[in-house]
């Protein structure tokens, strides 16, 4: 008597309900769970950067199909389960003919197993016994029931065994053929489709004959799919492969990232590949002339998309000695002058400056603040542009002073640029000339802003980071700070040549105190690029700084990553050409012809062209009335006996009276004194050198040492700066004598300046 319909029913309901239980209390491991945890870093195209092994030294890259070349997925499904896409799990067929071929031949000539079955011994160890091929078939049908044969098959081609520390095809493609899978030709495809199946003796690289000869096998049953042409041709093909090694580009950002995303297998990172490589290279040829124990470090961004081209934490990754595993790129540094474009930009948009501001490069105190340049001369007289392109200090420390050091860190803050100072510390003049310390990522993210409209922003590294970014500074400032920076000055003649004007490249070195850092960071339309180079340990390299050792490499990186023709830019609206007047820095239409002592083509933001600041030596206008006589000559009202008419007087900046040329001397000073008013006191007549005479000669004696003379001065206040031809040569306190020897014979012009802004000049001859 049959079994009745409905107890049929419920015992398979009893079974299904038992297989489920079962399924539920035990799951098939996470795909890849029993697998310790391997990372890879990749470039932007799939490049590894590094492979982080597992704890057993496996080198693993999860792919996606689409990454694989087709001819790959076509041949390992062909030659390993043809009934793939089909069979639930286990192919009974297959199980059947492995097991009748076990009979006749009392030997495995096929497995049987199906890929599904092979994933499950991948992620979970079985023995290879009856009972463990039962529990392998049955974790085959789990698998299938939760996940997808597109997840099945991708898990297979990151976890297939491909020998030694390799597993899976993207590891082994890019270490034995140094290509991705998705560029395999049919032989390479072939060859990595075999090689699962005894992954030591079929090493490409140790036993090219029996890899061929196992790839040919696989060749031989893929010619109905691909034709016997296109199988005679893979046949042909030789088995070549490169010796396996680790692959290191952008190590330290590497590591950066896998510590950001612990959990992912695969980190995709912003890096092209190509610039990686050509920055690295870079920096190692500069190792030779470089001292021990210093390093370098490079950043290329995107000026668009803010992501990272090209990172090199260190000069050489292999050298202990240079300090290889210190990531530069995030170590905060001193950037000397570095700063400067933001002070002159900010200030553009304070309203305190235009270009051609005029600025005093002399000797100066600031409060006690006694700043020199780098090359310890100074030029007197210059524009905010010409201080901006030769980083001048003193100038940069007049124009902070004004801004006020406070407000320009803010400002910078707000721009995402953080500066760190000293334990204790707050902002002061030193800031403008490495007072502070920037990472060079920070630094590079301020500098797009040059490129970008004024907006700075976040260096990304993943893809799928968002996009940060701040106001740096108004796009009108930036034009104009990118536009003075991009002629480079003369000391881009000298380091290459003008191929920073002609390319379309804003660039500024920095160099901290005792030579502890040398910096160099550019913008083009396309990229910004950063150079940093010193020791991490902050030992001083003297004679190394930002222009001579920085800037060349920048300048070769920029040549390496971006071969664009710079594109024509226009000023923005808020952005005007005007001329304007020294010494009052006005427009030069507002200037009477007898007060524009100077003529020059300065941008102008929003229409604004600022006076020269306020003379910090001397009280009082920059425009003045002066009375003559009829002669000319200068009178007072008290003293004049004659007619008298006034004259509108231009007035130049006391600091800077002594370093006019004669020409401008003759325009801005007024002329001598009246006979009748000669009691007089001028403004400088207050201070007077004594012991010398004007136009006195002084002979060195026959064969005796050269002269050396006691320089004095009266009716000086405080501090007395000497000045010999221009250049200082010493401070006295009033009252004072400051001794001085004349090794050069010819003419000399000494002068003597007070911190009133008096001062005194008599022209000498030694012989």
């Amino acid at each position: 008597m049959g079994m009745r319909p409905g107890v049929l029913r419920l015992a398979l309901a009893g079974v299904l309900a038992g297989l489920l239980v079962a399924d539920q209390l035990w799951p098939p491991p996470r795909r890849g769970g029993s697998a310790p945890r391997a990372q890879v870093v990749v470039a932007r195209d799939g490049t590894p950067l590094r492979a982080f092994p597992d704890r057993t030294h496996v080198w693993r890259h999860t792919i996606r199909l689409e990454e694989v070349s087709p001819r790959y997925l076509e041949a390992l499904v062909a030659y390993e389960d043809r009934g793939f896409w089909w069979h639930p799990g286990v192919n009974p067929w297959s199980l059947m003919r492995a097991a009748g071929q076990w009979l006749v031949h009392r030997r495995i000539v096929s497995g049987g197993s199906t890929l599904t079955m092979q994933v499950a011994r991948l992620i979970e160890p079985i023995p290879h016994t009856a009972a463990g091929k039962l529990r392998q078939i049955a974790r085959a049908v789990q698998l299938e029931l939760r996940f997808s044969k597109r997840e099945i098959l991708e898990t297979y081609l990151a976890l297939a065994p491909m020998g030694g520390v390799l597993e899976g095809v993207e590891a082994a493609s890019r270490a034995y053929l140094g290509k991705p899978s998705l560029r395999l030709s049919a032989a390479e495809a072939a060859l990595l489709t075999v090689l699962p199946q005894a992954p030591s003796l079929l090493r490409p690289d140790r036993y090219p004959e029996r890899a061929r000869a196992a790839r040919d096998k696989v060749l031989a049953r893929l010619r109905p799919l691909w034709g016997e042409a296109a199988v005679r041709e893979a046949r042909e093909e030789p088995v070549i492969a490169q010796t396996v090694r680790e692959p290191l580009l952008a190590p330290l950002l590497a590591e950066r990232l896998r510590r950001l995303r612990p959990e992912a297998a695969r980190v995709a990172s912003t890096i092209d590949a190509g610039a990686q490589q050509s920055v690295e290279q870079l920096l190692a040829a500069r190792l030779n002339v470089l001292p021990p124990r210093v390093s370098m470090a490079a950043l290329v961004v995107d000026n668009l998309s803010l992501e990272v081209l090209a990172y090199a934490g260190s000069a050489d990754f292999s050298d202990d000695s240079r300090f290889a595993h210190v990531d530069m790129v995030q170590a905060k540094r001193s950037p000397g002058s570095a700063l400067k474009p933001f002070l002159y930009g900010l200030a553009l948009d304070e309203g305190l400056i235009h270009s051609e501001s005029l600025l005093a490069d002399v000797p100066q105190s600031f409060s006690g603040y006694q700043p020199g340049n780098f090359q310890a001369s100074f030029s007197g007289p210059v524009s905010a542009s010409e201080a901006l392109r030769r980083s001048l200090n003193v100038p940069a420390v007049e124009v902070l002073e004004r801004l006020d050091p406070q407000r320009f860190v803010a400002l910078l803050r707000r721009g995402g640029l953080r500066l760190e100072l000293p334990r204790g510390a707050s902002p002061n003049l030193s800031v403008i000339l490495g007072g502070a310390a920037v990472s060079l990522e920070e630094l590079v993210g301020a500098y797009a802003s040059l490129a970008r409209g004024g907006l700075a922003g976040r260096p990304r590294y993943l893809a799928d980071e968002p996009i940060g970014e701040a106001r740096m500074m108004s796009e009108g400032a930036a034009f104009v700070v990118r536009d003075l920076l991009e002629s480079g000055g003369p000391v881009a003649r000298v380091v290459d040549g003008g191929v920073g004007v002609r390319r379309g490249i804003a660039w500024k070195t920095g160099t901290s105190f005792g030579f502890r850092d040398a910096w160099a960071v550019g913008v083009s339309d396309r990229f910004t690029v950063g150079v940093w180079v010193g020791r991490p340990d902050g030992t001083p390299n003297p004679g190394f700084f930002g222009a001579n050792i920085a800037a060349p490499t920048l300048i070769d990186i920029f040549s390496a990553v971006d071969d664009s023709q710079p594109s024509a830019r226009t000023p923005p609206a808020s952005v005007s050409s005007a001329r304007i007047c020294w010494p009052l820095g006005v427009r030069a239409e507002a200037t009477a012809p007898g007060l524009c002592h100077e003529e020059r083509t300065a941008w102008l933001l929003n229409g604004t062209a600022p006076p020269t600041f306020p003379d910090r030596l001397r009280d009082g206008p920059a425009l003045y009335t002066d009375l003559r006589d009829a002669h000319g000559q200068r009178v007072r009202s008290g003293c004049a006996t004659g007619e008298v008419h006034s004259v509108a007087m231009a007035r130049w900046p006391a600091a800077l009276e002594p370093w006019l040329d004669t020409a401008t001397r003759e325009r801005a000073l007024p002329p001598a004194w009246s006979a009748d008013c000669r009691h007089a006191r001028a403004p400088e007549a207050g201070l007077r050198i004594v012991g010398i005479s004007d136009g006195e000669t002084i002979r060195r004696a026959a064969g005796g040492p050269p002269p050396e003379l006691r320089l004095e001065a009266r009716g000086g206040r405080e501090d007395l700066i000497w000045l010999l031809d221009g250049r200082p040569i010493g401070r006295t306190e009033a009252g004072r004598a400051l001794l001085k020897r004349f090794d050069e014979p010819g003419r000399h012009q000494l002068t003597v300046l007070d911190d009133s802004g008096r001062h005194d000049r008599v022209e000498i001859s030694v012989r």
